[in-house]
């Protein structure tokens, strides 16, 4: 059966969509990291985070009639018609928010998302030849390929910009991994909101796996170390599971147009913008230095034009 290609400009519009989720993902990134170092114990924020998240998404799901009908969809076809892996996307998302709790107050979102950067890209465009995304095979072409690869030298720029790289490189492997875990985690919820035609229960099968895991990790974290003395007042730090919310449900929407490279290209150039601007307004002890940091995003966004936008061949 023949797929109906994207038009350019549903693709553009997509795109812009994309860059919603870096935008998104950096704020969360802030939120989370700032509440992880209030509380001192970066799983508990990353707990709180994710059921918040869930929370919202109940609502929405219990309040519109779609979201009533799919979560019982669901709930009938869960490990019969609808595969266990499919609902296994919340698993990278409870990655990624721990990651954010746990290093972006020391690294900074500039840093942080370097290896977020590196991992998604690389992860992405697997995922694409393997074809696993909703918008099925992707061919590894030359233009997608070069929008990777200036991806990567923007991630080479922000570690090259920060002078203390050397002492907080270790720190970025947990984001190289988050990274990874993002782009099939897009993947994943892009093929569940196929299955069950609902972005929105796509969303709410997210935020209830992650939150159950968290929650599992947390009660043993715990009851080992013990619980926070003191939760921090601002309101903004608890901000993240509504601000997961949303570009959780945008990536599980848009997935299937733009596939898994392009939606995480386009969500770099958020990621990097958004840092720069967050990182200079609350710096943190390590990051690029801001004219790094600016060319980096530059640099990713050129590789974003590039992959999404080839040079198309005449017809004679």
């Amino acid at each position: 059966m023949n797929k109906r290609m994207p038009s350019a400009l549903s693709v553009g519009l997509s795109l812009a969509g994309a860059v919603a989720v870096g935008v998104l993902t950096a704020l969360q990134a802030r939120s989370n990291g700032s509440l992880g170092s209030a509380l001192g114990d970066g799983l508990v924020a990353a707990f709180i985070s994710f059921a918040s998240g869930l929370g919202i998404v109940l609502v929405l799901c219990l309040v519109f009639p779609s979201g009533r009908t799919g979560v019982k969809a669901v709930a009938r076809g869960a490990f019969r018609t609808i595969p266990a892996w499919m609902m296994l996307g919340g698993l990278a998302g409870a990655l990624t928010v721990v990651t954010q709790s746990l290093t972006v107050a020391t690294v900074g979102v500039a840093l942080f998302t370097v290896g977020v950067v590196a991992g998604q890209t690389v992860n992405g465009l697997l995922l694409d030849r393997l074809g696993y995304g909703p918008a099925g095979f992707v061919a590894v072409t030359m233009p997608r390929v070069v929008g990777a690869t200036c991806a990567v030298v923007a991630v080479v720029l922000c570690v090259v910009g920060d002078g203390s790289a050397g002492d907080t490189w270790w720190m970025l492997v947990l984001p190289f991994l988050a990274g990874a875990g993002i782009a099939w985690q897009q993947a994943t919820n892009g093929r569940l909101r196929q299955r069950i035609d609902s972005a929105l229960v796509a969303t709410f099968v997210n935020f209830l796996g992650g939150t159950l895991a968290l929650g599992i990790i947390t009660l043993i974290h715990i009851a080992i170390s013990g619980p926070p003395t003191t939760f921090p007042t601002s309101p903004w730090v608890y901000l993240g599971g509504a601000l997961g919310v949303v570009y959780i449900f945008l990536s599980a929407a848009l997935v299937r147009i733009t596939g898994v490279l392009l939606l995480g290209l386009g969500s770099v150039v958020g990621l990097l913008s958004t840092a720069v601007v967050l990182d200079v307004i609350w710096p943190a002890p390590s990051g690029p230095s801001t004219l790094f940091a600016i060319l980096a995003a530059v640099v990713a966004l050129i590789g974003v034009g590039v992959a999404a936008f080839p040079k198309r061949r005449p017809r004679y």
